[in-house]
């Protein structure tokens, strides 16, 4: 990121079982329209290809600790790609 030494986000997820992991967050967003916020985090993971593997999951803020939740729809998929489109061209 244009040679600038970014202190790394850790975000603390609890998962189903009760136990805590600490993944990096790289982005959270909102689509101004439907107002749904979403993350974007990663486990610094490298796939066959040598990629580190993504995850973005939305943010349900309904109750007193936020929850990740599941993209549920492929219109809701397809914008969230044009979103990590874009910040790749900003890389």
């Amino acid at each position: 990121m244009n040679g600038i030494n970014q202190e790394k986000k850790v975000l603390t997820i609890a998962k189903e079982d009760g136990t805590k992991e600490e993944v990096e967050l790289l982005i959270c967003f909102e689509f101004n329209d439907t107002k749904k916020e979403y993350v974007v985090y990663t486990r610094n993971e490298r796939d066959e290809n040598n990629n580190i593997t993504i995850y973005v999951s939305s943010v349900n803020r309904s109750g007193e600790i936020p929850k990740l939740g599941a993209i549920s729809t492929d219109e809701e998929w397809s914008r969230i790609k044009d979103v990590l489109r874009e910040l790749s061209k900003n890389d």
